[in-house]
């Protein structure tokens, strides 16, 4: 068995390392050995629901969420002043040490060999694959193949009235892959994404910004972060706004920028728009956020966060010396736009296995995706499902209600993309259960299951648990009277009014009151700061995590009715026209997946899944 991963991105690095872990040969297939895991835009890991999809990277096997935590900058929670469900850790990280410790860890993983080359094809034989045509090489054969191509695929970098065909960075593109997928069917598109210009650090005068300091507080990605690995001093990023000069000058050359000369193709990222493209869509705004950002402590460079461009270089110039403390700066790289190739889908099962072609998966921006995160959930679950089919196992499928990944690929392969996807918060319905604290309870058994996560480490899991129940019974099991010197206490936290016969439990329930506040009155220290910040959580939004729970099992009916692979559902009976023609593109696998397709109507769900009740009385009586 062998496995080959085309494209050595973040996607690509959580497919190989994956199924090298799961004990299958994998050849990792990269145009530049020197560029794993590399970070062409912004340096950070995670952000609003992406830092979730890292948690849940980590708990599931992967590797981002260890690299991520020990090549940091800077750690810093974010919306921690709001609910649970929508908290999410973010780290500035060194893009150089990043890349260099995803280069180790690939290069020291058994079952796991890097190859230098360009892939020209996908070679296939009676529907499934066989291996890829190499440039110059030949013919490399395999039984499953993961297309991770970032955006490499035909792809141009565009400045202006410029279109240069290229990859990121001045990097080679490949013009034959993508005709490739076409001659085996498969649907592509062109999409659009950016970059901000890169700015000499010692050329910028800081003292215009407002600091953004990291946070002192022990978070991390990773269960197996220790606070040694801490860095010991975190850099600083910081805030500044564009100016009215800015937009001006914006304005004036509107027509020169590459978005409204004409000259590009695909669709870019909603929620991360160029800077042009925001002062178009937010013409009422009178300036906008800028974030400036380190990217490695081995460079002198400043990541512009927030200021895209296609502009001209001669435009960019004077945009970049509008902003407040650029007046005198010294611009490194310029920024640019870049259009590649991707392909819908809507043709991908939730496996991430394309349905016509056994064998082939893909994941990443390929995909329609914007960002590491999401491109490196996807890469671990290709992994994973490539494995699973070369053992002979069923795949696995993460359900909307279990992970932000579950989420991403549910959307992907049943709602299609038509521009960049950005997984946010609010696209999870269930995500007071999908939280940043809950992610390794969530997760782990999959992880230990699939044999990603060791013996030991699965261990930790276990234990966080039974230390979290352990403290929720610790708290119900002591009441409080006037004799233990609480009203005080109680007094100081705005309730006067004290009922003899409270709990510890009640007490934490209380706006205002935290588990930590009860330690005079409780002995924690047998227990982690993760355990309590969990049991914290799980007591106090108790009533809303039920609720959620039952809304869980009322749509499990759905989730839990399968839908054969082969099923024609032109062949059923009052289906709409519309439900059938939708179906019969997206093939959903249950009728919970049926149920979110655009076109199906409450009607068609009826009529299918009644389709399927005769279906499994008339295969039983036969039996």
């Amino acid at each position: 068995m062998k496995i080959l991963v085309i494209g050595a991105g973040h996607a690509g690095v959580e497919a190989a390392l994956a199924s090298a872990r799961m004990g299958i040969p994998t050849v990792l297939i990269t145009m530049d050995a020197s560029r794993i895991a590399i970070m062409p835009c912004n340096p950070s890991i995670g952000g609003p629901a992406k830092g979730i999809i890292v948690r849940e990277i980590d708990a599931l096997g992967g590797q981002m969420g260890i690299t991520a935590d020990k090549t940091a900058l800077q750690f810093k929670l974010l919306n921690s002043t709001k609910g649970p469900g929508v908290q999410c850790l973010r780290v500035q990280s060194d893009k150089i040490e990043y890349s260099k410790m995803m280069h180790d860890v690939v290069h020291h993983t058994e079952n796991l060999t890097v190859l230098e080359a360009m892939v020209e094809s996908i070679v296939v034989k009676d529907n499934k694959v066989v291996g890829v045509m190499l440039e110059k090489q030949g013919l490399l054969e395999a039984d499953a193949i993961i297309l991770t191509s970032g955006t490499y695929m035909s792809s141009k970098i565009l400045v202006g009235s410029t279109a240069t065909p290229s990859g990121p960075e001045d990097q080679r593109t490949t013009n034959k892959l993508s005709a490739s997928l076409r001659d085996l069917g498969l649907k592509t598109f062109r999409l659009k994404t950016g970059t901000p210009p890169r700015i000499k650090t010692n050329s910028i005068d800081f003292s215009h910004g407002l600091i953004q300091p990291g946070d002192e507080a022990f978070i991390h990605f990773s269960l197996d972060t220790q606070l040694e690995d801490y860095p010991n001093e975190q850099v600083p990023c910081y805030l500044i706004y564009t100016q009215p000069e800015t937009h001006d000058i914006i304005k004036l050359n509107l027509n020169k920028s590459a978005m409204y000369s004409g000259l590009v193709e695909g669709i870019g990222p909603r929620y991360c728009p160029s800077i042009e493209d925001k002062l178009v869509r937010f013409s009422d705004k009178e300036r906008h956020q800028i974030f400036l950002e380190p990217e490695s402590k081995h460079l002198d460079t400043t990541y512009i966060q927030g200021f895209s461009t296609s502009m001209p270089h001669d435009i960019q110039d004077k945009m970049i010396r509008s902003l407040p403390g650029f007046e005198n700066c010294v611009i490194d790289k310029y920024a640019y736009a870049i259009e590649y190739d991707a392909i819908d889908p809507i043709q991908l099962y939730p496996s991430l296995e394309v349905k016509h072609v056994e064998g082939l998966f893909s994941a990443g921006q390929i995909n329609g995706t914007s960002g590491y995160e999401e491109a490196a959930g996807q890469g671990l679950m290709a992994g994973i499902n490539a494995s699973l089919k070369l053992m002979g196992k069923e795949p696995l499928i993460l359900k909307r209600d279990e992970a932000y990944i579950g989420v991403m690929i549910d959307d992907l392969v049943t709602k299609g993309v038509v521009e960049p996807y950005r997984l946010l918060t609010s696209r999870a319905e269930h995500r007071l259960l999908l939280r940043h604290d809950n992610a390794e309870l969530r997760l782990s058994h999959y992880g230990y299951d699939v044999g990603l996560l060791k013996e030991e480490r699965y261990k930790k899991v276990l234990k966080l648990r039974a230390d979290i129940d352990a403290i929720i019974a610790l708290l119900k099991e002591r009441r409080f009277t006037l004799k233990d010197g609480i009203l005080p206490f109680l007094e100081e936290k705005g309730y006067p009014q004290f009922n003899e016969g409270l709990s510890g439990y009640d007490l934490v329930k209380r706006p205002r009151i935290s588990i930590h506040d009860l330690s005079t009155y409780f002995d924690f220290t047998a227990y982690h700061i993760d355990a309590l910040n969990i049991a914290e959580i799980e007591i106090k939004y108790e009533g809303y995590i039920q609720k959620a729970l039952k809304e869980v099992e009322r749509i499990a009916s759905f989730e839990n009715v399968r839908i054969p692979m082969d099923l024609d559902f032109n062949t059923i009976p009052h289906l709409s026209i519309e439900g059938k023609q939708r179906m019969n593109k997206i093939k959903p696998l249950t009728l919970g997946q049926a149920s979110r397709i655009s076109g199906v109507n409450p009607a068609d769900l009826v009529v299918l899944k009644t389709h399927l009740n005769k279906t499994k009385k008339t295969d039983e009586s036969s039996s």
